[in-house]
């Protein structure tokens, strides 16, 4: 059970092990684009591509027909990754050995949606994949197996996504590989050290220029792909998305967002430190390095972002 590309890296590496998918579960067709043209999500494309028999049920509390054909399968487990919605307790009830999750974060912390971006965004030094046992609580089950990594300096949310899918379809080959030998139990979370993260919206990504040049670039880098961090420019107060940076360790005396150099690139004054923007993108354009953007930007010393 699972939607996303997370959760199809996961399912690719169960198909490269000796165990068996009898049946993916995954999340209706859905407008998407500008064209908001109906589009199966990453797992259904892939289940179809691969010949994979795929329900794509609108609800799963009290779908009868959908418990039913669980049960006749007689799942020794049933996998969930990145599914999307809250599993009921009469399909958790059904497989022998459990619901087994693939959470990308080291529970208790980050329990909840996006915590690949809010790793990166909060700062943090590391990150890593947890698999547990599913309850009925969200994010609360017992631990099986986790596997750290460390976040580099560079990393987007983007491509540490990327990293941790792949990490976390290796941990659930190796889950269930012990599990089906008898020696792995799930060990309660400490409840008491749990976080919560919250889903992502578009008004997250307005940078507030108060902030550190450290906090803006973490921010810059943990909502790629998506909400983009973005800041506003000019009488027309136009976004400008921004998609790299560079901190600079210097401080200067004016008042955060104000530009303080256009020369290698766009140098803004932030609450602690310059930041230098290196790519951007104007709503409906290309993303472009800072200094292409300047040639049709009347950008100065002095402008502020707001």
């Amino acid at each position: 059970m699972g939607s996303p590309e997370f959760a199809v890296a996961s399912l690719l590496a169960l198909m490269e092990s000796r165990h068996k998918v009898e049946l993916i579960v995954t999340q209706p067709d859905k407008p998407a684009g500008r064209g908001q043209k109906v589009t199966p999500c990453a797992m259904a494309k892939f289940a179809e591509e691969k010949g994979l028999l795929c329900e794509k049920p609108v609800t799963l509390k009290d779908n009868q027909q959908l418990i039913q054909k669980l049960k006749n399968l007689r799942p020794d487990v049933i996998v969930i990754v990145a599914y999307g919605k809250l599993i009921p307790k009469e399909i958790l009830d059904i497989p022998q050995k459990g619901c087994v999750n693939v959470h990308a974060s080291l529970l208790p912390k980050y329990r909840g949606a996006a915590p690949i971006n809010r790793a990166i965004v909060n700062g943090d030094d590391s990150t890593g994949v947890t698999t547990m046992l599913l309850n009925e609580n969200l994010d609360e089950g017992d631990i099986l197996l986790q596997c750290e990594t460390e976040i580099m300096p560079h990393d987007t949310a983007e491509t540490l996504h990327d990293h941790l899918a792949v990490m976390g379809g290796e941990l659930l080959v190796k889950t269930l590989d012990r599990l089906e030998k008898g020696d792995l139990k799930g060990l309660p979370q400490d409840h008491s050290k749990a976080t919560y993260t919250k889903k992502l919206t578009k008004e997250e990504g307005l940078i507030d220029w108060k902030k550190s040049a450290a906090e803006i670039y973490n921010k810059i880098r943990g909502l790629i792909p998506w909400p983009r961090a973005y800041t506003k420019v000019g009488d027309q107060q136009e976004t400008l998305f921004i998609y790299d940076a560079a901190v600079i360790e210097s401080d200067t005396k004016e008042i955060p967002g104000t530009v303080v150099s256009v020369d290698k690139g766009i140098i803004v004054a932030t609450g602690y430190g310059l930041l230098c923007l290196l790519e951007v993108q104007s709503p409906g354009k290309k993303r472009m390095v800072a200094t292409e953007y300047l040639k049709g930007h009347k950008l100065k010393i002095g402008d502020k972002f707001l």
